[in-house]
């Protein structure tokens, strides 16, 4: 039974910052999803969904005694459903359970980091298991070392928001699991030499990472778990700067490196980038200044673009979203900055190595344990049910195969027949031609004769240049196209584009297919129109295909060549 005098004000804020936390969810989502590809964005989003809805009860039932039942070294107690005595820790004026909730939210972040790194090819019934242990015993554990009063908490290891205690936790587990499960299918060539395998939407991976960076000043700035005092005010406003300073330098950071080294900015790296400077700046947000964090933001963009080429270069861990970059990397490293750049004991500062040493042994040891513990579960998992799905399943797709989910973008596919709604009759239709009546037999003694030749032009081009082909081609006289939207490559060798990275080859890219008949229009003039409006000089500008065409055949009438051509 909790007693005592809360405080409404901090209550509210506690609650405020654990509903952000929680939005991170969909963040998360959405990054995962546009930065893998589209066969398998189901299975993404019901993996988030299923951490946070596993590890809230996981955590009630075993992982919040573990983490904050009693101030022992290394071992909170066994609290199930939270029945103990906990006001020796709760935050000033806040209640048990706005605590309890605003630490779930933080429990399920750890978890479904892990997600993106082993994207693509992991058993969902495995991916459950897995999150249900990082939930009830992994983090738990190591978050009791750091904020719930264990060995690291009492040396003076200071770690604000979680960039050890949450965000190191999840990138390591992932980084394991992802070595253990082993690369995509196709990722990497026989020579050794990692293929870029595209994210199928940007967009989505943009829009989650600008989720993220909003809710992250619920992450941070709830840290506080106060919203009284003059102080923490002034606290509380300094963290909301040093955050957002962070992740926008970390991002300018990745933006010049990409573009010098790649010559073009890399877009799913820069999205990366403001990620990792979020990571690294969550340790020390309330220990650094301003100045600090625009360091820190610095030193994770180049820890982004040379760690996530590492990793996927050297290493040969295939780890489509960055997850081992973002946050296994910036999170250690931003954890260790802290005791450079922390105005109150950083060596920078002129508190000696005391702090830094506290730190950096903080985060071996968290690493010591996380590895070991995450290793032995994957090990468990894989000599038992099965930790990844096999090459027919991941080839088709996990919606499918996991989930029983055609697509996730249904309406962007042919709908089957079976499924085609009913089509309401326009009383403006003309009636239907009987089949007698459809056939001209002097037409077709005439063998297909046409007074002007018909050609048809095939055009495979960028999804993007669709809008403008078309306002072309109706600028010229040309109404009558069918388009199609298919996959291909082409055999010829050129620039290399970048995708994270690694060059990309031209195989089965995204394009559009228009196909044109003409008869009237010179078959030239329609080349040079396309040409102009397709042409840009890079890889991919399309290419244009030209045939003879025998005879056309319009169904309803019976109508043939230059006639069936023609609109009714």
């Amino acid at each position: 039974m909790e007693t005592g005098i809360y405080s409404s004000v901090n209550t509210i804020w506690v609650l405020v910052a654990a509903a952000l936390v929680f939005f991170m969810q969909a963040g998360f989502a959405m990054v995962e999803a546009g930065f893998t590809r589209a066969k398998n964005s189901g299975n993404i989003i019901m993996k988030n969904l299923m951490d946070f809805a596993l590890g809230t009860p996981v955590y009630w039932l075993l992982g919040f005694g573990i983490m904050f039942g009693s101030s022992g070294l290394l071992f909170g107690s066994f609290d199930p459903m939270v029945r103990g005595d906990y006001s020796a820790i709760l935050p000033s004026g806040v209640p048990l359970y706005a605590f309890l909730i605003f630490q779930t939210v933080f429990c399920a972040t750890a978890a479904t980091i892990v997600s993106g790194a082993m994207a693509e090819r992991t058993k969902f019934s495995a991916y459950c298991i897995y999150s249900i242990a990082i939930s009830a015993l992994i983090y738990p554990v190591s978050g009791h070392w750091i904020w719930g009063g264990g060995w690291l908490a009492q040396m003076g290891f200071h770690d604000f928001a979680g960039s050890t205690a949450v965000h190191m936790v999840g990138g390591l587990c992932a980084l394991i699991g992802a070595k253990i499960l082993g690369p995509r299918l196709g990722k990497y060539g026989p020579d050794g030499k990692p293929n870029a395998i595209l994210g199928h939407n940007l967009t989505i991976g943009a829009l989650g990472v600008f989720i993220l960076w909003f809710c992250w000043f619920g992450f941070n700035g709830g840290s506080t778990v106060s919203a009284t005092g003059d102080s923490v005010l002034s606290s509380m406003g300094e963290i909301f700067c040093t955050t957002n300073m962070a992740a926008a330098v970390a991002a300018i950071t990745v933006m010049c490196i990409t573009w010098l080294r790649y010559k073009k900015p890399d877009v799913s790296m820069t999205l990366n980038g403001a990620l990792g400077g979020l990571v690294a700046i969550t340790a020390g947000c309330d220990m650094v200044s301003i100045g600090g964090s625009a360091i820190i933001g610095v030193i994770a963009g180049f820890i982004i673009v040379f760690g996530i080429e590492f990793v996927d270069q050297k290493l040969k861990i295939d780890d489509p979203v960055g997850a081992v970059g973002v946050h296994f990397l910036c999170g250690a490293s931003g954890t260790i900055l802290t005791g450079l750049f922390a105005r109150d004991g950083g060596v920078f500062y002129g508190g000696g190595f005391r702090f830094l040493g506290v730190q950096t042994l903080g985060v071996v040891a968290v690493c010591a344990w996380v590895a070991v513990m995450i290793t032995i579960v994957f090990q468990v998992i894989k000599h038992t049910i099965g930790l990844r799905v096999s090459a027919e399943e991941e080839i088709a797709g996990l919606d499918i195969k996991e989930h029983g989910l055609a697509s996730s973008y249904a309406d962007f596919m042919p709908m089957p027949a079976a499924y085609s709604p009913a089509v309401a009759v326009d009383p403006a239709t003309p009636a239907p031609v009987p089949v007698e009546a459809a056939v001209d037999v002097e037409r077709r003694e005439r063998a297909f004769a046409s007074d002007t030749k018909m050609t048809k032009i095939d055009i495979l081009m960028k999804q993007s240049q669709f809008e403008s082909l078309k306002a072309a081609m109706n600028s010229i006289g040309v109404t009558g196209i069918t388009v199609t939207q298919v996959l291909g490559c082409g055999m010829q060798k050129g620039r290399s584009e970048y995708y994270r990275g690694v060059p990309v080859e031209l195989n089965l890219l995204p394009k559009i297919k228009v196909e044109i008949v003409v008869c009237k229009v010179p078959v030239d003039l329609v080349i040079q129109t396309a040409k102009g409006v397709l042409y840009t000089g890079h890889i991919g500008d399309g290419k244009i295909f030209v045939y003879d065409v025998e005879n056309v055949i319009k169904v309803r009438t019976g109508e043939e060549g230059y006639d069936a051509l023609q609109d009714d």
